[in-house]
């Protein structure tokens, strides 16, 4: 067996049949378990033989043909075997959890590729615990399935089997009805699925009514303290538990009883009770001999513990499954084509050509939009809610590419520019502020990690944010989310030193005072103002009092570019933009302009 199997490859599609995400996720592990399952399985039969030994030593001791000889014989059989199953099993379970350390570090180094390699936008759509679930969740999920289930899998078959073989070796008559209480398991338990199942759709309706209530009832928790309201969401609250207690015993009733007889039928007490009854009829009828009746009593007994370990390692599978669909969609996830041939940007102008997007098919977040984006200059983009603003702007930071035409960059389609040589020329200050758990100085060095503490320090004091830093424990050492606890509109200004540091030509800000109180909007206005100096700016604006100064103005609505110009040309045409403007109301502008060039 290699030591080195194949390289997961995510984007492979299964050949010949199509496979399961179970069978997909574990394929470059199937040897190892298929080896270990064998393993195990050999084990636990050669565990039983000491079992067989008994019964054979008792019919040498009690019987006329026993001799010391033969009884030292099965006693030295029945401890090398011993040993030797329990030296199988071990080396079942350390293959397999080789194969399982071997797999998990697979996946996620396979998911940590292949999310570098999507679109940003694709982050953007989901919360941040879908990924964490599928990269930790899930992959310890699939560690308890790789490291144990095949493993207790292989253990319980071969205990059946071996002891299956060995009762109808000694006599199949006995055999068969010493058996009869374990059909009779899987019939009642087949009874219990199927009650159980009945309900499962109200015990999932229950959670998520008792999900949405504690959500609305800890929300509600300040209104209740302020004004003294105790009902509505509390009552909510009340009726969805007392709902889900009723609807949960419903479900319980039939399946406990189920399963309370399917247990009763395989105990221990119970089957030796069955084979003693019907041994004793053997017996009586001439059938058997009394010691023959021994390796029943023996053996018998304990096919009860692997039958129900074989039920209870079902539900171990059956999560398993899901959580392979999930790791397997995240090894499936679309990424953006690389650039070939790959180019570099000769210039800083931007060209939006025809450009035209849906995040769903047959719904148009924009429509045929074209501009230009002149170096040194500062163009405002504003519209309706839902006009397709902040769509565009991801669309230029390539979160996506357009479904139709194109966006160039120095006479270069996006889509031929890679990411690093992308980001190096076009910075960006988004109103979702993504920090991550490491250093301050780390944070702003992000797309810098070779910047000295000078450089950082400098764009930290344009970002109007050295000040602040220096207050944290460990200054710029202090870790985000530690000893480093920053408010929106801090974590805003952070973020404007991270793109300082990175000094583009182009500057793409989508509302960067949004999460700001007026202090910090007023810090982050003046830093926006120094860094922009020189350079080509997008802006986002939610506000129409802060783009008049802008050198033009693209008016969206449904995503078409409805209209194009100055501030004074756009109110002259009595158009979209200055109704937008009368409905506004705005008289002091000059306090909360953009930053211009």
């Amino acid at each position: 067996m290699s030591d080195s199997p194949p390289k997961l490859d995510p984007s492979a599609p299964a050949t010949g049949k199509v496979r399961g995400p179970l069978s997909r996720v574990l394929a470059p592990i199937r040897g190892r378990l298929v080896i270990a399952t064998l393993l195990a399985a050999g084990g636990s039969m050669l565990t039983l033989v000491p079992l067989a030994g008994i019964a054979h030593i008792a019919q040498l001791t009690l019987g006329t043909s026993g001799n010391a000889g033969a009884i030292g014989w099965a006693i030295a059989v029945s401890v090398a075997s011993l040993f030797a199953g329990m030296g199988l099993v071990t080396a079942g379970e350390l293959l397999a959890h080789q194969a399982d350390n071997h797999i998990t570090h697979q996946l996620r180094v396979a998911i940590g590729q292949r999310l570098m390699q999507v679109p940003l936008g694709w982050f953007s759509e989901r919360a941040s615990s879908e990924v964490k679930r599928a990269m930790q969740d899930d992959i310890g999920t699939l560690h308890s399935l790789t490291a144990h289930f095949f493993t207790t899998l292989g253990r319980a078959v071969g205990a059946v089997l071996v002891s299956v073989i060995y009762l109808f070796a000694m006599d199949w008559r006995l055999a068969l009805i010493a058996l009869l209480p374990f059909p009779a398991f899987f019939v009642f338990l087949q009874r219990a699925v199927k009650a159980s199942a009945q309900h499962m759709g109200d015990v999932v309706a229950g959670m998520a009514r008792i999900d949405n209530a504690v959500v609305e009832f800890v929300n509600g928790m300040p209104l209740v303290k302020a004004f003294g309201d105790r009902g509505n969401a509390q009552d909510r609250y009340r009726a969805a538990v007392d709902d889900f207690a009723a609807t949960f015993t419903g479900f319980t009733r039939p399946l406990v009883a189920s399963m309370a007889r399917a247990n009763a039928l395989i105990a221990p007490v119970t089957v030796l009770g069955v084979v003693l009854l019907a041994g004793m009829l053997f017996v009586a009828m001439g059938w058997i001999e009394p010691l023959q009746i021994l390796p029943f009593a023996l053996v018998t007994p304990g096919l009860c513990a692997p039958l129900q370990l074989l039920h209870f390692i079902t539900h171990d599978l059956n999560n398993a499954v899901a959580a392979a669909q999930r790791v397997q969609a995240l090894l499936d996830t679309p990424v953006l084509p690389p650039p070939v041939p790959a180019r570099l940007p000769n210039g800083s102008e931007v060209r939006v050509e025809q450009v035209s997007h849906a995040y769903v098919a047959g719904s148009k977040v924009l429509s045929d939009v074209s501009f230009t984006l002149a170096p040194g200059t500062t163009t405002a983009i504003i519209g309706p809610s839902g006009a397709g603003k902040s769509t565009l702007a991801r669309l230029l930071l390539r979160f996506f590419d357009p479904d139709a035409g194109r966006i160039t960059l120095g006479d270069v389609d996006l889509r031929q520019v890679e990411s690093r040589e992308l980001y190096r020329r076009i910075g960006f200050v988004l109103q979702d502020v993504r920090l991550i758990h490491a250093s301050v100085a780390d944070n702003i060095a992000l797309g810098q990690p070779g910047a000295t503490r000078a450089q950082i320090e400098a764009a930290a004091r344009l970002a109007n944010i050295h000040s602040r830093i220096l207050q944290l424990p460990r200054g710029y050492d202090a870790v985000i989310g530690e000893d480093a606890q920053l408010s929106g509109g801090e974590q805003q200004r952070l973020s404007i030193a991270r793109a300082v540091l990175l000094d583009p030509p182009l500057l793409v800000l989508d509302e960067a005072t949004a999460a700001a109180d007026a202090e910090s909007e007023a810090a982050i206005q003046h830093a926006l103002a120094r860094f922009a100096q020189g350079r080509t700016l997008l802006v986002i604006a939610h506000r129409l009092d802060t783009v008049m100064h802008a050198d033009q103005i693209l008016v969206l609505d449904q995503g078409v570019l409805r209209e194009q110009g100055r501030h004074d040309e756009l109110l002259a045409r009595q158009g979209l933009y200055a109704r937008l403007w009368a409905q506004g109301g705005y008289q002091d502008t000059e306090s909360k302009a953009l930053p211009t060039c």
